[in-house]
């Protein structure tokens, strides 16, 4: 059977994974959901992945969710079961060491939406839309977009959309601070992989850590960020990273970071 996920290693330390199921909008269908997960198991096994790109097949959809209509052949639990995968699926993306890039290339609504709120940057092409619809289906969005949201946009911003299952295109979105960025089309996966070059170039222990930091710290108070961020940093003292990064920089050349 074809695999509905692919992942491909490119320039450096770049995987880019590729959610295809285009003629299904690239929706989440039980067999799409095992393989991202296999693939997940693969990255996150393998130490010279610096940055993780995420996109979906074709230009009409970066994910349109659940797939609804393999949905309506199941009972209450297995619907249940399902979300559960769903959301555990993402917060496996949110949780990988590395940096994660959405490169949402066209529609991303419901769980779509939410894979791309657990990346750690957002792209978008000039023609994509996207929301969290699900109150328009009398349900709530339930793979983490009720807590990711109004972190990244605010609560006011997160309650509108949410309660309106408004559907936005990507220059409002980057407005709100949904995304960091709106390409023109043909320009999107090019965008993020400028921005994971950035990325590898650095030290791959300090960009993970940093990682760290970050979403951790967010949901402490500030005294316990900082003794966080302080600890972290502790941990690069001794790495040859940071000797190789000190060595280049008296040197005048560009460090070659490996990651130890």
């Amino acid at each position: 059977m074809e695999k509905l996920v692919d992942v491909s290693i490119v320039k450096d330390h770049v995987a880019i994974v590729t959610l295809q199921r285009a003629s299904a909008a690239n929706s989440f269908s039980l067999q799409m959901l095992e393989d991202f997960n296999e693939q997940l198991d693969r990255i996150a096994a393998n130490k010279s992945i610096y940055c993780v790109i995420i996109t979906g097949e074709g230009n009409k959809a970066f994910c349109a969710g659940a797939d609804l209509k393999e949905r309506k052949h199941m009972n209450d639990e297995e619907v249940l079961r399902t979300v559960a995968t769903i959301g555990e699926t993402i917060t496996r993306v949110e949780q990988l060491s590395m940096p994660v890039i959405a490169a949402i290339n066209g529609a991303a609504f419901g769980g779509g939406l939410e894979l791309a709120l657990a990346c750690d940057i957002r792209y978008a092409v000039n023609t994509a839309q996207m929301g969290l619809t699900e109150t328009s289906l009398a349900i709530i969005p339930g793979a983490g977009g009720t807590q990711r949201l109004p972190r990244i946009v605010g609560k006011g911003e997160a309650k509108r959309l949410i309660y309106t299952a408004q559907r936005i295109d990507a220059h409002e979105a980057k407005e709100i601070g949904l995304l960091e960025d709106v390409f023109e089309e043909g320009l999107l996966i090019a965008g993020a992989l400028q921005t994971a070059e950035q990325i590898c170039a650095n030290g791959p222990v300090a960009v993970a850590l940093s990682k760290r930091a970050i979403n951790e710290g967010l949901d402490q108070t500030m005294n316990d960020g900082l003794h966080l961020e302080h600890t972290l940093y502790k941990e690069t003292i001794h790495t040859e990273d940071r000797t190789e990064g000190l060595r280049a920089f008296s040197e005048k050349r560009p460090p070659q970071y490996q990651g130890k």
